[in-house]
Formats: structure tokens, C-alpha cells, sequence
């Protein structure tokens, strides 16, 4: 195994460390507008999703994981009867955000472990080029 493939290693996982943070903080932000039923734009606020993607290397190979965007869930929002509550409709309807928080504490989850082994990898590919080193000395 050349040098070369261990800092490509290296490069896979730091993408990966940082898509699923970017992930994490968009869960985050879904989590605590859970009932924002009027953002700056008027309407109630709609759960939001990371898209992932393949970075591809110089032979057509993964090379890594990148974030080209955040999108809105388009899933309808949630309508809770409450004619007394400041966003109430005309029929006493409040739009509610489209964000489950079992759902978001479960892609948190998902997220954090993928993060882990992310980082599991950086060490072990990291381990393996100190090795390679030490023996280059010997």
C-alpha cells in the first residue's frame, strides 16, 4: 500500500467528518424549530435534509462524501387545532412544523455513530502510516 492511499484514506474519512457534522447541525436546527410556527418568512418552519454525494477521484473512484445541498422535507405541515393561538387561522387551524422529533433523535443517532466510524478510520489509517513510517526508519 503506497503512501499515496493512506492520505487518500485519510481524505474519505475528513469528508465524511464533515457531512455528517453538517448533518448534525441541520438536525439540530430541525429539533429546536419544532414549533416555530412563523419564521422569517411568514409560514411555519419546514423540516430540513441534507443531500449527500459522491466526490469523485482522478480514476472515477469515491474519494469521498460531499454536501452539494439542504433541502426542505415537502411533506405538509402539521394542522392543530388552536383558535386561541396567535398564528391561528381563520378556521382556528395553526400550521405546525413538519419535523418528528422521534424521527430527528434517530438520524441523530445515525449521524453520531457514522461520525464515530469516521473517526475510527482517520485513527486507523493514521496509526498505519506512523507504523509505516517507523518502519521506513528502521
Amino acid at each position: 500500500m503506497s503512501l499515496d492511499s493512506f492520505f487518500s484514506a485519510i481524505d474519505v474519512s475528513s469528508t465524511g467528518l464533515r457531512a455528517q457534522r453538517m448533518r448534525m447541525n441541520v438536525i439540530s436546527n430541525n429539533i429546536a424549530n419544532a414549533n416555530t410556527t412563523r419564521g422569517p418568512n411568514g409560514a411555519c418552519y419546514r423540516r430540513q435534509q441534507v443531500r449527500f454525494s459522491t466526490l469523485l477521484g482522478g480514476a472515477l473512484q469515491g474519494r469521498g462524501v460531499a454536501v452539494p445541498s439542504i433541502t426542505e422535507d415537502k411533506r405538509e405541515p402539521k394542522k392543530i387545532f388552536n383558535p386561541e393561538h396567535p398564528d391561528a387561522a381563520k378556521d382556528g387551524y395553526v400550521a405546525m412544523p413538519n419535523v418528528n422529533i422521534v424521527e430527528e433523535m434517530v438520524d441523530m443517532i445515525s449521524a453520531a455513530r457514522s461520525y464515530e466510524a469516521n473517526v475510527m478510520a482517520l485513527k486507523t489509517a493514521r496509526g498505519m502510516v506512523m507504523k509505516a513510517l517507523e518502519i521506513g526508519r528502521a
